[in-house]
């Protein structure tokens, strides 16, 4: 059952008409989406599905709804579990958490009755960034409860897997693994805490974007709502994000149209995760951005529009 949620259409800065709403998974856990129709005065082209990475929010891609809306594309994204204002999941609301990776695949199943109900215009297509790219690979593959008949798909640096350093990765699985067994799944994961990245760090040297003005937003948003803010990992959450991100590297690959972008200067999902999984997968389409760092979305004009444009073709061509 849908209720209606607050959305922060001015922090978002997000197109005419956007409304959100709460929604509960199988297990009980609340989340929120947001949607934004088409502008109306363009021809309908269906809607975007937006699954967001980890720390992120239904806001976030207000800018985005509003550069899909002039084309024709309605939108609706997702507050995922333990993060923006879906339930947090544990009693310290700045850890990011999940039980099991695949509850994730409970919000999207949610998701898509929400989107049934509302009769959200077909055809359907999925844009996904970073651990959302994890999510949406999942939710891609044929025999998953729910599964959203996407029409194409469009990853930007997707989460197949995390920048760690390579001396560091023996020891990440170690602990993660052996953390929850001890009680700590809910501890933060080493060397992250409760700070915020964009309200705390400094833009100098970032890691997600060039442009000044788009990480200027994302700070706006927090500081506008600090109920967005989230900060590290758990544990938990590490240990089962490696193991569901070295289940889809080596499984199987769905038949979907699919755009993945990546760009040059990525620090923080690992690029070289990212191009063992297209060296498999033949059918997809890979675009390396010079220069950009992790947020395709968020980066440099030049940089959003050659992605966006990219993929709305990809979509233009599969409907």
């Amino acid at each position: 059952m849908l209720s209606t949620a607050p959305l922060h259409n001015d922090l978002a800065e997000g197109p005419p008409g956007g409304a959100a709403w709460w929604l509960n998974a199988a297990d009980g856990v609340r989340i929120r989406i947001g949607h934004w129709p088409a502008a109306p005065a363009t021809r309908p082209a269906g809607t975007v599905f937006l699954f967001p990475g980890r720390t992120e929010y239904v806001e976030k891609y207000g800018r985005l709804a509003g550069d899909l809306a002039a084309q024709g594309y309605a939108m609706v994204a997702i507050d995922w579990r333990g993060q923006g204002l879906a339930d947090r999941l544990l009693a310290d609301h700045m850890v990011g958490h999940v039980g099991r990776f695949s509850d994730y695949q409970l919000d999207v199943v949610a998701v898509v009755a929400a989107a049934r109900a509302m009769d959200l215009p077909q055809p359907w297509f999925l844009m996904a960034h970073s651990m959302g790219g994890c999510i949406g690979l999942r939710s891609l593959l044929p025999g998953m409860p729910g599964m959203i008949p996407f029409r194409a798909a469009a990853f930007s640096a997707p989460m197949w897997g995390i920048g760690i350093k390579p001396h560091l990765r023996p020891g990440a699985w170690v602990v993660s693994t052996l953390a929850p067994l001890v009680g700590q799944g809910g501890a933060y994961s080493p060397g992250t805490g409760p700070s915020t990245y964009v309200v705390d760090a400094p833009y100098a040297d970032n890691s997600l974007t060039t442009d000044r003005d788009m990480w200027d937003y994302m700070g706006r948003q927090v500081r506008g709502c600090p109920d967005f803010a989230l900060g590290g990992p758990s544990m938990g959450w590490l240990g089962e994000s490696l193991r569901e991100m070295r289940r889809l590297r080596h499984g199987p690959l769905p038949a979907t149209p699919t755009l993945v972008g990546l760009g040059t200067r990525e620090r923080i999902v690992d690029p070289l995760a990212v191009r063992a999984v297209m060296a498999r997968w033949k059918a997809a389409e890979f675009l390396v951005i010079d220069g950009s760092e992790h947020e395709l979305f968020m980066e440099a004009p030049a940089t959003r529009a050659r992605f966006l444009a990219a993929a709305t073709a990809l979509f233009r061509r599969a409907a």
